[in-house]
């Protein structure tokens, strides 16, 4: 009971001290799940991001879901879940309901322009921390160089792909890659 409960507060924390959406707080899922609790490692984290962010759903939720799952089956799942959208629902009904005119206080407009940021710099930590661990992966690191150069071209030239195709293009890749690279390993052991 005191994991779920460590879950679910661990999640909490996240959820509540985190504005910017999933890719923020990748950052801070890094650091709580991998760095002090050691529910999961690096590469674990890593692989979950990539399944998060191909898979139906906010980054986040399905990052605490995964974590859930892995420490203490559905229970721990939904502990982590409900961690981690608890605080944002909270704030946000409390908004909707008593402010109408929110962001037009001052203070509070200023506030969201650090915040903005913030945002930014948590979601640079985040891309640099895994591009330090793809060091070892030269493959990875031609995906990220090769869709990085694809954004920016499409971005530049006003063609719409959806990152998605770009997604399933470099999964479709790297199965080919895969299928090729294993037979030959496997010859290469027989001699």
């Amino acid at each position: 009971m005191n994991l779920l409960f460590d879950l679910f507060l661990s999640f909490a924390k996240i959820g509540l001290f985190t504005f910017g959406g999933g890719y923020a707080m990748i950052a801070l899922i890094e650091n709580t799940c991998v760095e002090k609790k050691q529910w999961i490692t690096s590469d674990e984290m890593m692989n979950i991001t990539v399944i998060a962010e191909s898979t139906p759903g906010p980054i986040a939720i399905n990052c605490a879901t995964y974590v859930g799952l892995k420490q203490k089956g559905l229970p721990g799942a939904l502990a982590a879940t409900v961690g981690m959208i608890l605080p944002s629902f909270c704030i946000i009904f409390v908004i909707s309901k008593y402010l109408d005119h929110f962001l037009e206080i001052t203070w509070i407009a200023n506030a969201f322009q650090g915040i903005k940021i913030a945002v930014g710099i948590l979601i640079l930590d985040a891309a640099v921390r895994m591009f330090q661990k793809m060091s070892e992966k030269p493959l990875a690191r031609a995906f990220l160089f090769c869709a990085f150069a694809a954004m920016l071209l499409i971005n530049i030239f006003s063609v719409r792909i959806s990152s998605i195709v770009l997604m399933l293009a470099a999964g479709l890749v790297s199965v080919i890659f895969f299928l090729f690279r294993k037979p030959a390993s496997k010859g290469s052991d027989a001699k």
